[in-house]
């Protein structure tokens, strides 16, 4: 991140989620959160008992985050002699898999400077960036009110791995709030597990063999991620074009009359029909605060074909002995492979319908 971080400023957790509820337990604030959003934000913000001001992206802008709908947004909830005065941002974004440009992030920091907002900036998947782009933090330009959360299970593509990592700011305001996240933590988890820990320092030595673990785990994300993007853009299934992580976030609304007629009408019904009748298993885009009728759903592709250890120790060895995509494809993901081909045959029953 290229941040000057002292330690004082670092809180350590069995994971970020564990920070965030330790985080919204310490503030005492309305959370404005960009729809759609990881689901876990809301609930947490709810075991809180923290009012949340829910506000609707633009998915013709594949829903980034968007100052003027915020703003709205805010001075409507005003009226109401409310203050949402915390911005939960994810960036990169769960669940389209998209980035923010060094624009969009200054845009967003200008907003929050003008109003006055603190930023509680997931970015756990920071260090799982591809197709030439990098990550801005809003704490680069926004150090006072910006805290950073990310993760080791994440960034580092060690899956099961839990520790939260959170940065806060370094002024009197973000001493107290260190001061208070710790007597919660030593109320709740006292302190990540001693293995995890070990992990974690080696993990983030940044030595030059792990380095090259975490090229080759990006990349590889993002290969199949891609694979699976292209196959839904040849299908003409409208989906941002993920730069990060795992996900993709295609809505399947040009269907709307034909998934009506097999009694799909939300994308909860429409996830349990893929599952039911094509054996694919998505999130709906209502778990993520989405409008359900938006027939929007979440894949990942991050597990398949890795279901073991052993399996996925193949596939990074694959990928670094290979270095071809379509070889990394064909030979090592048989199941992402049938994902496409039932989706095919999917669009197929409704396009025939």
């Amino acid at each position: 991140l290229q941040l000057d971080i002292s330690p004082k400023q670092v809180i350590i957790g069995p994971g970020s989620k564990s920070l965030i509820y330790a985080i919204l337990a310490a503030l005492d604030s309305d959370i404005i959160m960009p729809t759609p959003a990881w689901s876990s934000y809301k609930d947490l913000a709810t075991l809180n008992q923290r009012p949340i001001l829910e506000v609707p992206m633009d998915p013709e802008n594949d829903f980034h985050p968007d100052s003027g709908r915020m703003a709205h947004a805010i001075d409507a909830a005003a009226k109401q002699w409310r203050q949402p005065d915390t911005l939960l941002l994810c960036n990169p974004h769960n669940p389209t898999g998209t980035t923010l440009s060094q624009t969009e992030v200054q845009a967003i920091i200008h907003f929050a400077r003008e109003r006055g907002l603190l930023i509680l900036s997931d970015e756990i998947y920071s260090w799982v960036t591809y197709d030439g782009h990098e990550h801005t933090t809003c704490a680069r330009d926004y150090p006072e009110r910006t805290i950073i959360l990310g993760g080791l299970s994440k960034q580092m593509s060690v899956g099961g791995w839990r520790l939260g990592v959170a940065v806060l700011p370094s002024t009197e305001a973000g001493d107290a709030l260190a001061r208070a996240v710790q007597a919660i933590a030593g109320c709740i988890w006292s302190c990540a597990p001693a293995p995890v820990q070990f992990a974690a320092l080696k993990a983030y030595s940044r030595e030059p063999e792990i380095e090259a673990y975490m090229q080759a785990c990006t990349q590889s994300h993002s290969i199949r991620t891609h694979y699976l993007y292209d196959a839904l853009d040849e299908f003409g299934i409208p989906c941002p074009r993920p730069s990060a992580a795992f996900y993709l976030y295609p809505s399947f609304a040009n269907w709307r009359e034909a998934l009506a007629q097999r009694n799909v009408t939300s994308c909860r019904e429409l996830s349990r029909y893929l599952l039911e009748k094509y054996d694919i298993a998505t999130l709906p885009g209502s778990t993520f605060g989405d409008d359900p009728k938006a027939l929007a759903l979440r894949f990942s592709t991050s597990f398949l074909d890795m279901e073991t250890d052993e399996q996925a120790d193949n596939i990074v060895r694959a990928y670094r002995e290979e270095n071809d995509p379509d070889q990394f494809i064909n030979n090592h993901h048989p199941r992402l492979r049938a994902v496409v081909s039932r989706l095919a045959d999917f669009i197929t029953e409704l396009e025939d319908n």
